[in-house]
Parts: structure tokens; C-alpha cells; sequence
């Protein structure tokens, strides 16, 4: 199923995608796609419905968030063997973790706003990993069961922010708008084995990167077996699981970052598109 949340901003309502690409009303079936309606009991429910009795939202819609009231979002840094090369950084023994704030979640194809005298405001396509069940201490082989479903996540960066400015990557992370979430939340069962899935961004039209999920340092499963161990995961959590190569920052000879007016475009297989307009924070 590919799950999602239409409507104005702090007003989406539950909705589905049905075979043909229409867009089905779910707010009788769910009061949200969050963290409360992801067990597989739900999910079950849900895969239960005739969906062609489900009311056709007609009209363009705006896409919001894919999981509402995330709890944690959680994201993992280097995790791309051939991003940590272009970036100079050495290959991490254990995951590098840190947070983005919530307040920077916005919808797949909303605008994304460089902060204030931002001059190094850079992309990064992200899978991402929503967390169904209460996952706490889980090992490996089983952690796959814990997950609701994938989605794409536009992990967008500021690079003096995350650098220079003393502290945590979290101030380079958690600005307004940089963390694009969507279109919609793909169940695990649609999507098989997260580890072999095709990615790609492009700004303006031209591809800046090119990946696959089988390249990461830490597999899906490997990342939940370590975050369980050091905190309790809950339904409706989100772990975005690190970026291939190709981001403005590795660019050569110099960095090439995003500037008002360009627009990206976000694609993992299976998972759908986003589609963002940057302009600059008022």
C-alpha cells in the first residue's frame, strides 16, 4: 500500500493510492497515518478494504508529510562508503547518529527555505524508515519486522551550519523545511528487500546523484539492531539512513550548493518522487 497524508498544512487528513494512481479518502477507516495506526494489525485492516468503495479525492492535492506526529527522527550520517571518499571522512566503526528537528518536516513537494545568509544549502536523497512496533533491544535477523514501511526523505543540509558552527551536525540539520518527507509511505511488504533500491537527485534537470541501497556501510536492519540497543524506537519514528555520492559538498574542484530558484527532484525506486522549489527564508 502506498499511504499518505493530503490536505493543508496542520490539516491532512489519511489517504491511500489506490492501483490506478487516484487518491482514496481514509479519514473513516484512520485518524492518521501516525505511529498509532502503523502496528501490522492495522495494516492488515487496511489491505482488508475494498478500496474502490473508499471516496476518490478529486482535484490536485497538496501531498503532506507521509506520517504525521513522528516521534523521532532519527538520521544516520556517512553511511555510503563512496560518500564518505567524497567527503574526505574516514569510514565509521559504529553509525553515525544524529537528529533533525521536527519543525524542519515538511511535505515531498513543498518549498524548501535556505535560512538567512545560507550560502551553502545542499541535497541529500535519503531512504527512509518508519518504525511500526515498539522496538527495543531487537537483534538483526528480526529487525525488518519492526518496520512499518519506506519512504523518500530529502535530508537537505547546511554545510557552515553543520561545520562551522560550534556544536552538533543537528545545526546544519534541522532548519525549516530540510526534512521533505514523502510522497507517501510505501508498506514493507510492497517494497521487499530495502537493500537493493535505485536512487537518484537531480537539480534543475541535471543528475547529481546516483545510487543504490546495497552500497550502504550499515544495512536497514543492522541500524535498528544498534538504535534498539541504545534507545526505544516507537511506532511511527522515522530514521533516514544516510546518502549516496553526489552531494554539492564533494563536488571538485569546489562545492556547488543550491541557490534560489533551483529545483530538485527526488526519486528512489518504488518509493516515488518529490519535487522541491528553493527560495530564501523571510
Amino acid at each position: 500500500m502506498k499511504l499518505v497524508r493530503y490536505g493543508k498544512t496542520g490539516q491532512e487528513k489519511p489517504g491511500l493510492i489506490d492501483d490506478d494512481g487516484n487518491l482514496r479518502d481514509l479519514s473513516r477507516k484512520v485518524g492518521d497515518i501516525s505511529g498509532e495506526f502503523l502496528s501490522d494489525k492495522s495494516l492488515k485492516m487496511l489491505r482488508g478494504l475494498d478500496v474502490k468503495r473508499l471516496k476518490k479525492v478529486e482535484g490536485r492535492q497538496r501531498l503532506g508529510p507521509c506520517v504525521g506526529d513522528i516521534g523521532k527522527f532519527l538520521c544516520i550520517g556517512l553511511n555510503y562508503s563512496d560518500h564518505a571518499a567524497e567527503t574526505g571522512a574516514a569510514i565509521p566503526e559504529h553509525p553515525i547518529l544524529f537528529f533533525k528537528a521536527n519543525s524542519a518536516i515538511v511535505g515531498a513537494n513543498d518549498a524548501v527555505s535556505m535560512p538567512r545568509g545560507s550560502k551553502s544549502t545542499d541535497w541529500e536523497v535519503e531512504l527512509g524508515v518508519v518504525i511500526g512496533r515498539k522496538a527495543k533491544y531487537v537483534a538483526e535477523k528480526d529487525a525488518l519486522k519492526y518496520v512499518a514501511g519506506y519512504c523518500v526523505v530529502n535530508d537537505v543540509s547546511e554545510r557552515h551550519f553543520q561545520a562551522n558552527l560550534t556544536g552538533q551536525w543537528t545545526k546544519g540539520k534541522s532548519c525549516d523545511t530540510f526534512g521533505p518527507t514523502g510522497p507517501w509511505l510505501v508498506t514493507r511488504d510492497e517494497v521487499g528487500d530495502p537493500q537493493n533500491l535505485d536512487m537518484h537527485l537531480d537539480v534543475n534537470g541535471k543528475r547529481m546523484q546516483t545510487g543504490n541501497t546495497k552500497t550502504m556501510i550499515f544495512t536497514v536492519a543492522q541500524i535498528i539492531e544498534h538504535l534498539s540497543g541504545l534507545m526505544t524506537l516507537h511506532p511511527g519514528d522515522v530514521i533516514s539512513t544516510g546518502t549516496p555520492p553526489g552531494v554539492g559538498l564533494g563536488m571538485k574542484p569546489k562545492p556547488k550548493y543550491l541557490k534560489v530558484g533551483d529545483t530538485m527532484e527526488v526519486h528512489i525506486e518504488k518509493l516515488g518522487v518529490q519535487k522541491q522549489k528553493v527560495k530564501m527564508d523571510k
